[in-house]
């Protein structure tokens, strides 16, 4: 492991927790930290997030405690009280969030005392500890949602046949994250299931309110939703499952598969595979020509947050017949994290493994990949990257730069690309995806 990271690509666990509740319908989080930690985050969504940066009540605009130094020495209760009072009478919501900074935990202000003061008529007051020196902007995510899955959910006196709950999609930390939902919903809906993905345009603050009926968690991430999911199994009893994150037909098929498998669902999943199987690969019928003439198939480097690293490398080998060469997770991740993944990026019915690598150095990439590639100058057939594509992060555009080699930015941070509803999940993401790629490839013409 790295004894440093170089250029984080994320926020801190604060500003996670405040990413998550800006997308949540209904939501206004009310911020309990130092002035400045709003500022911060939003420039960081800014530069990262592809264009998305907070909306009602959030980031620049999200009402804050502001403690200063008075509040240090004297602690912050007082000023927290009247912040919750004041953006309850203004602000229009449904459901208010109390979420703390690393100030705050530090001078240890009750903020749970704070927030059993108040019982609004009508609306919800939740809060959750989120210091940012507790971990990264996806640790805030789960702390945040795990919170209201414990004080805002209500238990289910029976679950409802055929809903299920999406985790695992961290909002602003994945660009594409309103797409990919829809994606997912799109998928799931095959089987005939209620799905709650939360943070979409069609989930309403009443999604997450329901969500304990649910029969299953799904868990599109092999790390991301997984706290989340414990707080859901222990609080309500809702069993999860771990998924990967599927783009294109080969993985989507799969996780429909398994998904109706889990649930004993009474349809015929290889029947809905085949059909939705047969359009994605009728809608590629006319590029098929020009592929194979124009030899687009290209080594790849794939520079990732643990989400998009195996995705998009699961994708280019079995789906679009490309070479991924290197694989960088960029997370910082335990042991058993790291082999499960390893494992699943190097598992190819094809006999090809890339050469995966754990590091949050973004720099690094060039040197794993020359030491798959040595330089051999006398030796004119010698195997070489090339042609290549670099798929990571607004961080790569360097590395693509060096290597002469087209670039595409998935993973956070997305400075360079303007994201709205786009969205790479299911057999359709799996043709936008393709697109993308296909497009930078060829950019230069």
């Amino acid at each position: 492991m790295p004894h440093y990271i170089e250029r984080p690509r994320c926020f801190c666990s604060l500003g996670g927790a405040l990413s998550t509740l800006e997308a949540l319908p209904d939501t206004i989080p009310i911020l309990h930290s130092a002035s400045g930690c709003s500022a911060s985050i939003a420039w960081g969504q800014n530069g990262g997030s592809a264009l998305n940066v907070g909306g009602y009540c959030g980031t620049l605009m999200v009402p804050g405690s502001n403690v200063g130094e008075t509040e240090v020495v004297f602690g912050g209760t007082e000023r927290l009280t009247e912040q919750i009072r004041h953006t309850m009478d203004i602000m229009e919501g449904r459901l208010f969030v109390v979420i703390s900074g690393c100030v705050t935990e530090i001078i240890g202000d009750d903020v749970r005392a704070v927030v059993a003061e108040f019982t609004p008529e009508g609306r919800s007051l939740a809060y959750a500890q989120t210091g940012g020196f507790k971990g990264n902007s996806y640790l805030g995510y789960d702390i945040v949602m795990s919170a209201l899955v414990r004080q805002f959910v209500p238990a289910a006196a029976r679950k409802k046949k055929g809903m299920v709950n999406v985790l695992g999609i961290v909002p602003f930390m994945d660009g594409f994250w309103r797409g990919n939902l829809n994606g997912l919903r799109r998928t799931l809906e095959l089987l005939g299931l209620t799905v709650n993905t939360f943070f979409s345009l069609d989930d309403t603050l009443d999604s997450l309110r329901e969500s304990s009926r649910a029969e299953l968690n799904i868990v599109v991430s092999d790390v991301y939703g997984r706290e989340t999911a414990e707080a859901y199994r222990e609080t309500h009893g809702v069993p999860y499952r771990t998924f990967s994150f599927p783009i294109g037909p080969t993985a989507t098929a799969e996780f429909l598969r398994e998904v109706a498998a889990e649930l004993r669902l009474p349809v015929d999943v290889e029947e809905i595979i085949l059909e939705q199987t047969r359009r994605y690969y009728k809608a590629l019928e006319p590029l098929t020509d020009c592929y194979q003439d124009a030899d687009l198939q290209r080594r790849a480097v794939i520079v990732a947050d643990a989400n998009y690293a195996v995705a998009v490398t699961r994708f280019l080998l079995d789906d679009l017949g490309w070479l991924p060469e290197l694989v960088q997770c960029t997370d910082l991740l335990t042991p058993e994290d790291e082999s499960a993944m390893t494992a699943k990026l190097t598992a190819s019915e094809w006999g090809l493994a890339p050469r995966v690598v754990f590091d949050t150095r973004a720099t690094e990439a060039l040197r794993y990949l020359n030491e798959i590639f040595p330089k051999k100058e006398l030796d004119m057939y010698a195997d070489s990257f090339t042609p290549g594509f670099v798929i990571g992060s607004s961080l790569e555009r360097d590395l693509a730069l060096k290597l002469g080699a087209p670039h595409l930015s998935v993973s956070f941070p997305i400075s360079n690309r303007a994201i709205v509803s786009r969205g790479y999940t299911g057999f359709d993401g799996g043709l936008t995806f393709m697109e993308d790629l296909l497009g930078a490839a060829v950019a230069g013409r």
